[in-house]
């Protein structure tokens, strides 16, 4: 195997690399089966064996809480904005959305095309450097959910403490974000994450609900887009994306030889000061986006002095290794993305990297 690029992109983003070799080794013979994981029925033993397995490993890693269901779908985190307010939108009910970026934006769009929404917080005002604190979120009456985007990979910003909605049930978009940290489960209604950035390989999405939230029977939306088909069913209503799940309990196990949430969080914040401290620590030759308090531990955006010197600094990078440090076309400037997989060398690197570059253009 040849030398490994340094991998920031936002997503499909870096592997476990100890993930992908044992991938590796089971590629073309799984278990003595003779075949691979991929080419065998989701309905036999064998695959729903490592579809349950998936399962209580996600569950065991929040604490195996009473009440919580998981399911696998399909679609990515943009199915499940519409998805969502279909099954628990209702009529009479109103949905809360926290504006905090790119993500809520499309979130909310979605949901507007179900039923009465309203904007419960927003952070528009300051280009969404930031994320709202506990008491700008308003939450109205006879609100059914109230959704926020976790962690902003476009913007880099994150909650670092989750909103209390009392009774109203808390719903997160946690895609770029899920288990970079130990996370109260039982502060949310649901959570929803699509895979290919904390999880696994694109082709999955992973769901965490109160089994009452899932069970509501909707009977005026298509039948695949019921939460309730897929619980009743154990995900396995419609063929399931079997390998990328397969990758996700992988990946989960690999969470667990990392010492668990609590340990793959010691890392995440390591990793996220060494870059952070050469930021700040530039004399302004960079700086960050998001505001101190809301910085990002998955995703790092920053500016140099000019968009020249930025595109500079994406070409060096990429002759060098790099992958991935452009920002969202949206907005531009730079972004690292240092998700769970992204070892510590590749920050280190870039850190040398960029001081390199600051010395030769400052």
């Amino acid at each position: 195997m040849g030398k490994r690029a340094y991998n920031f992109n936002a997503g499909p983003a870096a592997l476990p690399l100890e993930v992908l070799e044992r991938a590796q080794a089971e590629f073309v013979e799984f278990q003595g089966t003779g075949m691979s994981i991929m080419e065998m029925s989701h309905r036999g033993a064998v695959y729903e064996s490592v579809h349950n397995e998936a399962q209580e490993r996600l569950l065991k890693l929040l604490g195996n809480p009473t009440g919580y269901k998981t399911l696998f779908l399909q679609g990515g985190a943009s199915t499940q904005f519409a998805m969502l307010p279909m099954n628990l939108l209702t009529p009479g009910k109103k949905a809360g959305y926290v504006m905090t970026g790119s993500w809520a934006s499309k979130a909310v769009k979605e949901a507007k095309l179900i039923g009465e929404t309203y904007i419960a917080a927003s952070t528009e005002s300051e280009k969404f450097t930031r994320m709202p604190s506990q008491e700008e979120i308003n939450v109205q009456d006879d609100t059914a959910y109230l959704h926020v985007t976790s962690n902003e990979t476009i913007e880099g910003t994150q909650f670092a403490d989750y909103p209390d909605t009392g009774s109203v049930p808390l719903i997160a978009d946690l895609s770029s974000d899920i288990f970079c940290r130990p996370l109260d489960i039982e502060k949310f209604g649901m959570i929803y994450a699509g895979a290919q950035k904390n999880l696994g390989p694109s082709g999955v999405t992973v769901v965490v609900a109160r089994e009452e939230l899932l069970t509501a029977e909707v009977k005026n939306i298509p039948t695949v887009f019921r939460y309730s088909t897929h619980l009743s069913n154990n995900s396995l209503y419609n063929t399931p994306p079997s390998f990328s799940i397969y990758m996700v309990n992988q990946t989960l196990r690999w969470i667990e030889e990392q010492g668990g949430l609590e340990g793959i969080e010691e890392k995440n914040r390591a990793k996220a000061n060494l870059l952070y401290e050469a930021i700040d620590g530039s004399g302004g030759f960079y700086s960050g986006v998001a505001q101190a308090d809301s910085r990002s531990l998955m995703n790092v955006t920053f500016r140099l002095g000019s968009e020249e010197l930025e595109k500079a600094f994406a070409k060096e990078s990429e002759q060098q290794g790099f992958v991935g440090l452009k920002g969202h076309r949206s907005v531009g400037g730079l972004r690292a993305s240092i998700y769970n997989a992204v070892p510590r060398e590749s920050i280190e690197a870039l850190v040398d990297f960029m001081n390199d570059f600051m010395k030769r253009n400052g």
